[in-house]
């Protein structure tokens, strides 16, 4: 399945029918009066966020959602049937922009959450509802309300607790794959992940969450090098990062300043967040020098640097530990502030 984090689409509720002139006429019944009904309300246009999904591709082959437009009313006073409604399934995470993406109109955060994008026109009145003592016998009627249409522009901002993040070929994919059930494309050369990829970790009964993988990035990918840092928008929701670095690489303190750097620059908070730094490929490294490694970057950074393999599965428990700790506090539901009393 192809990946597809962002979609315009079209949305147009049904009209209101109209509602109907007519007036009873039975043998034997005299002075029958109106009886036109009114007119079916239209069809509203509604967006839903379903379990299941995790891309917007089915909107790259249908972009326009039109409700139905309710029936004209008719005699004998019967009303028309009001249009069907639509409704449109999107992941969980998806947000809802106006069309010039100038404002978040609603953030889909919830499983079977539901919103009204547009709201069908109501029917007109028949004859019947003109009626008076003065009017006994109205020829007039009401046609029905027009819809409601508009551009929006649906943006995925996928729902995980932890993010991976590094520079390419870092070994985010092969540490996915440990941890979980996912099965990202794992080789040897750059840019390897082209679009987000999400994986649970399941380390016994309740504690379970989700990483999310995004393609790596290089030095200068705020200004568009490499895939760019679109992506990083799917990790703004996450609690902590784990910054994967290369241990095999010339200069880990080096590569570590260049993802920060680029975190830095994109914004949305992920520079702030809570950061799990880990050390990868010890498999392809002595002791010794993985030791170094660390050390180097420990006191570089002043921050502990925890020693992995995702190959050999060194160390990875101990940080998936570290991670869910993270998870752990910031799923703690908020305490309510302390009353303080003042004379």
């Amino acid at each position: 399945m192809k990946f597809l984090d962002e979609a315009k689409i079209f949305v147009k509720s049904g009209n209101g029918g109209g509602g109907c002139v007519s007036f009873r006429r039975e043998a034997f019944v005299e002075y029958g009066g109106p009886d036109g009904g009114d007119g079916g309300k239209g069809g509203d246009v509604w967006i839903e966020a379903v379990e299941g999904l995790n891309t917007l591709i089915d909107f790259r082959y249908q972009q326009h959602f039109k409700a139905k437009t309710g029936t004209p009313g008719a005699g004998r006073d019967r009303a028309g049937k009001s249009g069907d409604d639509v409704n449109i399934a999107v992941p969980v995470g998806t947000q809802i922009l106006d069309g010039d993406k100038d404002e978040i109109l609603v953030d889909m955060t919830e499983i079977g959450q539901r919103v009204l994008l547009a709201a069908g026109g109501d029917g007109g009145q028949g004859n019947a509802r003109f009626k008076s003592s003065t009017n006994r016998a109205p020829r007039k009627a009401t046609p029905g309300w027009p819809g409601e249409e508009r551009w929006l522009w649906l943006r995925l901002k996928l729902i995980a607790d932890v993010g991976l993040v590094g520079l390419p070929n870092a070994g985010k994919s092969t540490f996915l794959s440990a941890v979980s059930r996912a099965n990202p494309k794992i080789a040897s050369y750059p840019f390897t992940t082209l679009y987000p990829n999400l994986g649970v970790v399941d380390l016994g009964p309740g504690q379970r969450f989700i990483v999310a993988d995004i393609p790596g990035l290089i030095e200068g990918a705020h200004e568009g090098a490499g895939i760019g840092d679109r992506f990083l928008g799917h990790i703004e929701r996450c609690a902590s990062l784990i910054h994967l670095i290369d241990g095999t690489q010339d200069d880990p303190v080096a590569a570590y300043k260049t993802v920060r750097k680029e975190l830095d620059a994109y914004g949305g908070g992920l520079i702030g967040k809570q950061e799990i730094i880990a050390l990868n490929k010890t498999d392809a490294m002595t002791e010794a020098e993985a030791e170094e490694r660390a050390a180097a970057l420990e006191a570089e950074l002043g921050q502990t640097v925890l020693r992995i393999s995702g190959v050999s599965g060194d160390g990875v428990k101990a940080l998936c530990g570290t991670a869910w700790k993270l998870v752990q506090e910031d799923r703690k539901p908020p305490t309510p502030e302390e009353e303080t009393w003042s004379p």
